[in-house]
């Protein structure tokens, strides 16, 4: 952070417009800030899954992940920069196989929940993902370093993986969709 931030309202975007990291000026409503509040949102949800018990390597991993993020949204604020690489990207593949291959295939989609961590990681996998839309939006009319929808991707796909090893720890099997499972069902109103 070049600038210390000593006050933390300063009232410039009170009309409507807020600041890149570039100095420039987006309005809030802009693609652009949708992709980074996304990111932003995305942070908060797993700082939450990290106010959770967890075993250490999960939250070392998760720890870095938010180191990521800022990386990310930094490289969103500043249109051209570039922090994210693939080694991170790469890391997050080898992190998603090493936890992958201690888990039963699936045979079923799985839903939301079991334990409390795990239904918290689910909502940071679906965060994730509307970050992914949001950030692939942005690319569709300005440039975005592709590394970073990658790397939304493969994190996505690592959250829900470790779903299933949450619940897994705590002993809880995953929770399976059952098609119809209502359609059929007599109901009171």
């Amino acid at each position: 952070m070049a600038n210390r931030l000593t006050k933390i309202y300063t009232r410039t975007g009170d009309d409507g417009t807020t600041g890149l990291g570039d100095g420039a000026r987006s309005g809030k409503e802009s693609t652009r800030i949708e992709a980074i509040g996304s990111v932003d949102e995305l942070n908060s949800c797993i700082g939450v899954l990290l106010a959770e018990s967890l075993e250490e390597a999960a939250r070392s991993e998760l720890e870095n992940i938010q180191h990521d993020l800022f990386d990310l949204g930094g490289d969103l604020s500043i249109p051209g920069r570039i922090s994210i690489s693939e080694a991170q990207v790469t890391r997050l593949e080898h992190q998603l196989d090493r936890y992958n291959n201690t888990l039963s295939a699936l045979k079923e989609f799985i839903l939301p929940g079991g334990t409390r961590a795990a239904a918290l990681c689910h909502v940071a996998r679906a965060v994730c993902r509307r970050a992914e839309r949001r950030v692939v939006t942005l690319s569709r009319t300005e440039t975005v370093v592709p590394l970073n929808i990658q790397y939304l991707n493969r994190l996505s796909d690592f959250l829900f993986v470790l779903c299933r090893v949450l619940n897994r720890q705590q002993g809880v099997g995953d929770v399976l969709w059952q098609p119809g499972k209502n359609r059929d069902s007599d109901t009171e109103q």
